[in-house]
This record gives C-alpha cells, sequence and structure tokens, in this order.
C-alpha cells in the first residue's frame, strides 16, 4: 500500500527542472546531508533564503524523489530551501516510514527529534530563518505532518499536510494551536476521509474530521461551521479563520490518493500569506 501511495503522488508532481540554484556541499540525489539522526537532501534558492520549506515522502518513499516536485522547484523559484529527509526504520515492517503515533505501532526512533535536527542543521548551514519553515507531508508523511503539529507546534511556522491525519488512538487534545492547510481526495480508497483499519483490525487510519475537530478545539474556533466555504472549480474548500489563535484550512479535490497539480503554488501561497502577516 505504502509503495503504491508514493509512486502515484511522484508521479502526478514530476516536472522536468533540474538542480539547485547554486553549488552546495550535500543534499544532492546522490549525497544526502548527514545529522546524528538521520539524512536529508535539500536545494538551495539564489541569493540568501527567506526561509524554508519541507516535505515528507509518503510510505516505502525516499526523499531524493522530492527533489524534482513542482514544490521543490516553486519553492526554490520563491526564494526558500527545499529540505527533503529520509525517513528510515530499518527494523520496522515498512522501512521508509515515519514514527506516526499509532495504536500498536512502535518505533526505535523519534522523528520528531529527527525533524527538528534536520532543521536546526539547514538553518545553521544556510542561514534559514527557524521561525520562517514550513511543513508539509504526503499520505504517511502528512500524518507525521499532523503529529508534528499536535505535539511540537512549535517546530515550524505553518504545516501543510496532505491525504494524511492521525491514526488511532487520536489524541485527546494538541499542546497548542497552528496554522495547518489540509488537502485530502474526496475519493482516495487508500486514506480515506474516515479512515480505515489495516493489519486485520489491529491498526486504525485515523477520521480526517476528527482530527479537524480536535484541531479546532484547540485553535479556539468559536464553532464547527467554518467561516467560509468556497468552490473553486473542482476544488471545494473550508476555511475556519475565526479562531483564537491560529486558523485552518481545508482543501477537498475530486481525486484519489494523491496531491492534486495545484497544491504546491496553493500552499506557497498560503504560506507567504502567514509570513506576511507576521511581518504586518
Amino acid at each position: 500500500m505504502f509503495k503504491t501511495a508514493h509512486a502515484l503522488a511522484t508521479a502526478l508532481v514530476l516536472t522536468a527542472w533540474a538542480g539547485p540554484a547554486q553549488a552546495q556541499s550535500c543534499g544532492d540525489a546522490d549525497n544526502p546531508c548527514v545529522v546524528e539522526t538521520g539524512t536529508y537532501h535539500l536545494i538551495l534558492p539564489e541569493g540568501e533564503p527567506r526561509g524554508a520549506v519541507m516535505l515528507l515522502h509518503g510510505g516505502g518513499g525516499r526523499g531524493q524523489g522530492l527533489l524534482r516536485t513542482n514544490l521543490a522547484r516553486q519553492s526554490v523559484e520563491r526564494g526558500f530551501v527545499f529540505i527533503a529527509p529520509n525517513g528510515i526504520h530499518p527494523g520496522n515492517r515498512f522501512p521508509n516510514n515515519w514514527s506516526v503515533r499509532a495504536k500498536n505501532t512502535t518505533f526505535q526512533t523519534d522523528d520528531t527529534v529527527f525533524l527538528n535536527d534536520v532543521l536546526d542543521d539547514v538553518a545553521a548551514k544556510t542561514g534559514a530563518d527557524r521561525s520562517k519553515m514550513l511543513l508539509a507531508g504526503f499520505s504517511r508523511g502528512g500524518s507525521m505532518v499532523w503529529d508534528v503539529a499536535c505535539h511540537a507546534p512549535d517546530m515550524a511556522r505553518a504545516y501543510a499536510p496532505s491525504a494524511g491525519a492521525f491514526w488511532d488512538d487520536l489524541p485527546e487534545s494538541c499542546a497548542a494551536p497552528v496554522d495547518l492547510f489540509h488537502t485530502h481526495g474526496w475519493n482516495d480508497r487508500t486514506v480515506p476521509l474516515e479512515g480505515r483499519p489495516l493489519r486485520e483490525g489491529t491498526v486504525h487510519q485515523g477520521d480526517v474530521w476528527a482530527s479537524l475537530k480536535i484541531l479546532r478545539e484547540t485553535n479556539g474556533c468559536t464553532s464547527r461551521q467554518p467561516t467560509r466555504s468556497v468552490v473553486e472549480g473542482e476544488r471545494w474548500f473550508k476555511h475556519w479563520e475565526d479562531c483564537d489563535a491560529g486558523r485552518i484550512d481545508l482543501m477537498m479535490h475530486p481525486g484519489g490518493h494523491g496531491s492534486p497539480s495545484d497544491w504546491a503554488p496553493r500552499i506557497l501561497d498560503w504560506f507567504e500569506a502567514r509570513l506576511e502577516e507576521d511581518a504586518q
């Protein structure tokens, strides 16, 4: 299931773009950067970076496969460092994976620590501001984004998961409010909006609607109903903008388990809008 999901996502976003804007000592496809807790790839923009965008691969994937995505290209074009870490757990059933919190599932290492180490290393190497970083992810990587946003909300400035949310048992609450833009396919059968059981019912993907409810309560949103619901062609949006702190944006598309072709520019526009708010 995990390898198929990653292949579908990669096929949707591959481009003909090639290479970083400037030379770098590590981080290309064949020479990952190394921290004590793992490895990662990166691409540098021209000049001083505005911040950074980190993308987490799906289960079965690798960071190097994300270097040629639309999100990589557009992040660098907009002046952000693009980061693609490798989620590796050799002792687990799916070794190319993320340590998502789930009932009846254990990992030897904590990817929350690893990802924080990566962002610290990138900041030290490139000068990218830790307060101007976006954490995004697809499928299993999207679930890891939800976990980080909930349990380590200060790691990034904002969060953009796609096709993945909490796994059961869902958290009762999150540590602090965040800005989060979730994307999901209406016809996703791999990670359905309502979740599904796996491994003969021993583990369960969480319900996206329940995940959103937990975050609404954490953010102090005044009502279940979003402040705005918008239809733009085949994209359906719900925006919770009346929260005590943070905001939640939901984009649904009619496809299956994959990120739509306009995912990269939409989440980058959204992220830049958050940075503009900070500057005001």
